[in-house]
């Protein structure tokens, strides 16, 4: 009754064993007149007909699950389905949590921002880089202020430092029409603690 398998055709089947997130016809909604059996390990139990597959999961309390119709005969899984499905649902919404979409922020600035204004804006762009996000630092000139340039690019390059432990240079600034435009990425976590790092061991020798 029970067919023997080729090492190939065994990994086969070992895979199947590994059930995509679609629905999947269970119990009495399999109609094949024999299937390829698996029991709740993935381990190759053998070709028998419908019936004797789902005795044979019913006596272990589980359910007889077609993990892979399109094989000739269908492979059969003897598996708590529920289980497997509160599990794939799980495994499913920790994924999406994973799943972080980045956005560009846009944070504008001027030659002369104030002190306060300026560190609203700086902490502004830290919680968006810490949220994952890239940043756009727009800083315009306004009239005569084309005339000053080195003031912005002073601002520009204040405002990089200001986010420097929490992001790095994806575009440096560059002066585009009548303002200098800067892209900021957040920096990995790893290195954000290596730039930490770095940073109190500058300090203390410093003292």
């Amino acid at each position: 009754m029970f067919a023997e398998l080729s090492a190939s055709q065994f990994c086969f089947y070992r895979r199947c064993s590994t059930i995509s997130a679609k629905e999947l016809l269970i119990n009495d909604d399999i109609r094949a007149k024999e299937v390829r059996l698996l029991d709740s390990q993935g381990d190759q139990v053998g070709i028998m007909s419908l019936a004797e597959a789902k005795a044979f999961a019913y006596d272990q309390g589980v359910d007889l699950v077609c993990i892979a119709p399109q094989a000739t005969p269908p492979v059969c899984r003897a598996m708590d389905y529920g289980k497997y499905r509160y599990e794939q649902d799980k495994r499913v919404k920790e994924q999406r949590k994973k799943q972080q979409t980045v956005e560009v922020k846009e944070v504008q600035l001027s030659c002369r921002i104030d002190k306060h204004d300026f560190d609203t804006k700086a902490n502004r762009a830290i919680k968006f880089l810490t949220e994952g996000n890239k940043v756009r630092v727009c800083l315009r000139f306004k009239g005569r202020e084309m005339a000053h340039q080195e003031l912005g690019k002073e601002v520009i390059a204040k405002f990089q430092e200001a986010c420097a432990e929490v992001s790095t240079v994806d575009k440096k600034p560059v002066l585009e029409g009548r303002q200098i435009i800067m892209f900021l990425s957040p920096v990995k976590q790893g290195k954000a603690g290596e730039k930490a790092a770095k940073q109190t061991e500058s300090d203390e020798a410093a003292e």
